[in-house]
């Protein structure tokens, strides 16, 4: 205990800097940045303010004491929506009394918290924000708050009133038990097997007005916050089920924050008399992010003196239109007064960037009788758009003859009606691989907090005809922690087939396995319409045959399709068989569970960008259909996009299964973030890194993973995945 006094005494001893006094210049206001709270999410300590963070600003931060070990990722969606999630493990308490289930393994609470902001602050009115904290977890730390905050200087002052967890020790009445006798008590049991909303104790119970000040003193990393704490403990699961005394000597917390860079906060705290409370967060802005690239200079532009199309370079002009604008060509040809290149594009979020190397390597490579330059670019053998670039204005324009003219005036885009059959150069590459690094992760779980799977995927692709294509994958498994999953069969009595929860069986059985391997069959129908018919092996689980029809406009913010499948799941005791029989035994639990032998699955889809101000770059999913275990219902997917090209989203799936038979969780959940590999690395690219985060891993509410989602593949026709990033 004595090095924990010591940092906190070093902390609040740093010195000012030269010719600065605190006693003279205590109201001189250094540039004040909202701090996270224990909990995560911008707050004081235990009690939440009605700060937003930046737009973009995404937080992970760790907070440590007796009681509690709290870790959060919160991030600011949009600047009036803050989100936080949040594990907690609560010390000397086990996840579960059956230690051949759950061993030693500490009690892990997940929640998700949620602060819209109500009003922005200005000269006479507070920033006034409503939350809810653990709305969606088994009630540990739920609650509700509306807090305003105003700022004086060096000082921002927030008052509040809080629900449930936050307003425990009821120093008001409740002023909605007036509205209706429900809001009068709160009960402590949660729904179903947790992880619904249980509208019914939203603002219910014990209420309590509180309030804090947080001060930026002259030293900018620096800061010290204060509050009245009205959670009075009594009802803390330490406290109620176990022997922890967590007696609120005095209501008064104290803390400060030391910013050591722009990236990192150190916390440390002095909580209800008698505890200590340290705290780290380490932060960057989504907002932010942007890529320095080793790429390619930008070519200059050679009027060639080519006299006719027969004298033009093709393999050369080839070759530089891949290094140079990052279109891999698959053929060219050339007609009266034009060139057409047919070719997908490897690197370039920025398409207008692309194409106007394009259009320079094109007219470097062509003669002056070339007026027009077309670029179709295709997906999967799939023409997607058609780019058309006229030489005379991209050349003008190009060397600034007019002052009012842009490079961007020489572009048209349109539909691309089919790619050309007769070309003077052909260079369809039938065979392609490539190699990339997985982890497969799983968080808050019984046996253990963290379960991971660490290996290598092998991906290959053969066209057999210019729309047929035989694909797989290998996925080499090097390390794992899976041997600590102990859900074989369902020990909560559903008889829910199991779909996703064999994952360790899959796993375990073999160090290499085949994830993939199928036949593809893709096509433009024309008229905005593309499909895709599949069938193989579809994903590590399931095999099967399968198709999707998209409709998707060109550059529309909206589309919409229709994907159904046979599946079959598969044995994970061989590498290619599968289950013959739905009822399976486990020589472990000595029971029998349930498998798809063979099922359907299959959703209706659509896809939404709304071009409204409040809800800029976001992308609504929609999907209505059967999944995997034969349930009823709908997936929803709502994702955000910043300035990076990051993209961050939430998805939940609901459908006809009960709580009891679904099981913990009550429902699927989960969230993810996509980072675009240019802002990781030198190169462009525009490959992406996925990080998908579950509560829990159930077999309701499952979706087959299929290899190609035709959403994703036509992604051109109006860019969110191939986006390019506003610098």
């Amino acid at each position: 205990m004595r090095s924990t006094y010591n940092l906190a005494i070093g902390l609040m001893c740093v010195s000012l800097p030269s010719g600065v006094s605190l006693a003279e210049d205590l109201f001189y206001s250094a540039q004040y940045s909202p701090s996270q709270s224990d909990f995560g999410g911008v707050g004081l300590m235990q009690m939440p303010t009605g700060r937003m963070a930046r737009e973009g600003e995404f937080s992970f931060n760790g907070t440590w004491n007796n009681e509690y070990h709290f870790y959060s990722l919160s991030l600011q969606l949009m600047p009036w929506l803050e989100t936080t999630v949040r594990y907690t493990l609560v010390q000397d308490l086990l996840y579960s009394g059956d230690p051949e289930f759950s061993g030693d393994n500490e009690l892990a609470d997940k929640a998700i918290d949620f602060k819209i902001r109500l009003l922005q602050e200005s000269r006479f009115i507070p920033e006034l924000s409503i939350g809810f904290r653990d709305f969606g977890g088994t009630g540990l730390f739920d609650g509700e708050f509306i807090a305003a905050s105003k700022r004086f200087g060096p000082f921002d002052a927030t008052l509040g009133i809080g629900w449930g967890y936050i307003g425990q020790s009821g120093n008001i009445s409740n002023p909605m038990c007036s509205m209706a006798d429900r809001f009068c008590n709160r009960t402590n049991e949660f729904s179903g097997n947790g992880g619904q909303f249980d509208t019914d104790r939203w603002f219910s119970g014990p209420a309590s007005i509180y309030a804090g000040l947080e001060y930026q003193t002259p030293f900018q990393p620096l800061s010290f916050k204060i509050e009245y704490d009205t959670n009075d403990y009594s009802q803390d699961a330490p406290v109620v089920a176990g022997r922890a005394d967590m007696t609120q000597h005095i209501p008064i917390n104290f803390g400060l924050v030391y910013r050591v860079d722009d990236w990192a906060q150190m916390r440390v705290s002095y909580e209800r008399g008698d505890t200590l409370t340290f705290g780290l967060t380490l932060s960057t802005n989504f907002n932010d992010l942007y890529a320095t690239w080793i790429d390619e200079k930008p070519p200059e532009l050679r009027l060639n003196s080519t006299s006719s199309n027969e004298d033009i370079d093709y393999q050369r002009l080839s070759e530089e239109l891949y290094q140079v604008a990052g279109y891999k060509t698959h053929a060219i040809s050339t007609q009266e007064g034009g060139v057409t290149i047919s070719a997908e594009q490897e690197r370039y979020r920025d398409r207008t960037h692309a194409q106007e190397r394009a259009a320079t390597v094109a007219i470097s490579h062509t003669p002056s009788s070339i007026e027009t330059i077309s670029i179709i670019e295709t997906q999967y053998s799939m023409p997607l758009l058609e780019t058309h670039i006229d030489r005379e204005t991209f050349v003008s324009a190009h060397e600034q003859e007019y002052l009012d003219l842009d490079i961007e005036d020489s572009i048209v885009v349109e539909n691309a009606e089919s790619v050309q059959s007769k070309a003077q150069y052909d260079e369809f590459e039938r065979f392609d691989y490539a190699f990339s690094p997985q982890l497969i992760q799983s968080f808050g779980s019984a046996e253990s907090f963290y379960l991971y799977s660490i290996g290598v995927n092998a991906d290959a692709g053969y066209w057999l005809t210019s729309n047929l294509q035989l694909s797989g994958a290998l996925y080499l498994n090097l390390i794992d922690n899976y041997d600590k999953f102990n859900y074989v069969a369902p020990p909560d009595g559903t008889d829910v087939p199991r779909v996703r929860t064999l994952f360790r069986a899959y796993v375990d059985e073999s160090a290499l396995l085949v994830k993939n391997l199928q036949f593809t069959w893709f096509e433009d129908l024309g008229s905005n319409w593309y499909t895709q018919i599949y069938g193989g092996y579809l994903e590590t689980m399931f095999a099967g045959v399968g198709g999707e029809v998209l409709y998707r406009p060109l550059n529309s913010s909206w589309a919409f399709g229709v994907d159904l499948n046979l599946i079959y799941q598969r044995d994970p005791e061989t590498w290619l068989g599968l289950f013959d029989s739905s009822s399976q035994y486990s020589e472990a639990d000595q029971r029998y569970y349930n498998v798809i032998d063979q099922g359907t699955t299959g959703f209706v889809s659509a896809y939404y960008m709304p071009r409204w101000s409040w809800l800029d770059d976001t992308l609504f999913k929609v999907g209505v259909g059967e999944f995997l275990a034969g349930d009823i219902g709908a997936r929803v997917d709502f994702s955000k996009q910043f300035d990076s090209g990051v993209i961050a989203g939430v998805f939940a799936s609901f459908s006809d299964l009960t709580p009891e038979e679904y099981g913990e969780g009550s429902f699927t959940k989960g969230f993810y973030i996509s980072i675009p590999f240019d802002v990781m690395t030198v190169r462009p690219s525009q490959n992406r890194a996925n990080f998908t985060w579950l509560p829990i891993t159930r077999d309701g509410g499952q979706m087959l993973q299929r290899k190609y989602e035709l959403f994703e593949v036509t992604d051109a026709r109006s860019p969110w995945y191939q986006r390019a990033p506003r610098q």
